[in-house]
């Protein structure tokens, strides 16, 4: 479980720049950088729904990452093993425009 922060403050999950899923996905399979790389776990805010943060009753600080980026150092067997997470991304209206600030190239 990795500390996560998330500066996509236009997510649905985003409470507080920590998350409400509980878990996330991090895409971006061939990334030699962290822009090759995205928060596949992005749901739009939209006025009015607010339904999917009831996955997690609080958000929380630590959470559980899957991960695809396959040339990232903390990526063993599809889980991130960083001790700290960040995810960028503001004013993202798809999964495409956020990434994983993390992202170290072995």
């Amino acid at each position: 479980m990795a500390d996560l922060k998330c500066a996509v403050e236009n997510c649905t999950y985003n409470e507080q720049h920590l998350c409400c899923k509980g878990d996330i996905m991090v895409g971006g399979k061939r990334a030699c950088d962290c822009d090759g790389t995205c928060c596949e776990s992005f749901v739009e805010k939209r006025e009015g729904m607010d339904s999917f943060k009831s996955s997690v009753i609080h958000p929380s600080k630590t959470i559980s990452i899957d991960c695809e980026a396959e040339k990232c150092i903390y990526n063993s067997n599809y889980k991130c093993h960083a001790d700290h997470v960040d995810i960028k991304g503001c004013g993202a209206c798809d999964c495409k425009s956020t990434s994983c600030a993390t992202f170290q190239e072995k």
